[in-house]
């Protein structure tokens, strides 16, 4: 099935990203796109102090627009980290996922919150205005069950590997890695997760804009479960296709059997809730 990651020029203006967001999910369906993903904070610009600014409920303005997209157009929506969502006083970084019927299917609160200091090169600190979500997500469709992380989600390898024991052979993480570590490890991270797991792995970044408070790297890719790289996105604004192979998945796996080779009588990793 075709897969599309739109990399997202965002801009200050709510309205704007959510007009160009839809028009480029119709552009992507129109060929043949069956699941399409938009990046982590496609509806504002990523920041501690614009979180409450642009915050909205679930559902509310914008996961409505993205409701009605997906039926439009029959396809599966990631809505990226779509908007800071406010709940009960506070306020998570949410990605939500529509169904061609416009149901939504899942609603993904980021877990691990970006909390860094990289002196002299970045200091971010998400959990000032953030809090983290507590639960995995996962949704099927016909194709295969996929798997949701946000960003910084990725580097936590015990994650995807749960993922990977609940039958997903897909990892989608909207993410906007800054240019620090983006040129560092975002590709690192993603090969290292689709190899572990023998599974493929997908981020999508927004696009970047060199005169934001928080630049984002973009290169938003898809990589395969041998590690390869099979599509890729440099830092403008774009929408990346791929055509996602299970067959080939399953040919890995059984070639390199490493997932019934775990010796789950000396160690293990599960899901506590």
């Amino acid at each position: 099935f075709r897969l599309a990651l739109i990399q997202l020029h965002v801009s200050a203006v709510k309205s704007d990203n959510l007009h160009r967001a839809c028009g480029l999910v119709r552009e992507a369906s129109a060929k043949g796109a069956k699941l399409v993903a938009l990046p982590e904070c496609f509806n504002s610009p990523y920041g501690t102090q614009y979180f409450k600014e642009y915050a909205e409920k679930i559902p509310g303005e914008s996961t409505q627009k993205l409701s009605e997209v997906a039926k439009e157009c029959s396809i599966y929506l990631i809505g990226g980290r779509s908007i800071p969502e406010e709940d009960g006083g506070k306020l998570y970084n949410t990605c939500t996922v529509f169904g061609p019927d416009g149901a939504l299917l899942a609603k993904h609160r980021k877990v691990h919150l970006f909390d860094i200091n990289v002196p002299g090169k970045i200091q971010f600190k998400e959990s000032e205005t953030l809090s983290p979500g507590n639960s995995f997500s996962m949704f099927d469709t016909p194709y295969c069950k996929v798997g949701l992380g946000i960003c910084y989600d990725m580097r936590f390898a015990e994650m995807a590997q749960i993922y990977g024991q609940k039958g997903c052979q897909l990892l989608i993480y909207p993410g906007a890695f800054n240019m620090t570590t983006g040129p560092a490890h975002w590709e690192l991270l993603q090969r290292g997760r689709a190899v572990d797991n023998q599974l493929y792995v997908a981020t999508v970044s927004p696009a970047r804009d060199e005169k934001a408070s928080y630049v984002a790297w973009g290169h938003s890719t898809v990589v395969n479960p041998w590690g390869e790289v099979i599509a890729q996105a440099g830092a403008e604004e774009t929408v990346v296709y791929t055509d996602i192979d299970l067959k080939k998945l399953a040919e890995i796996r059984q070639q390199i059997p490493i997932l019934s080779q775990k010796r789950c009588d000396l160690y293990g990793v599960e899901m506590k809730k």
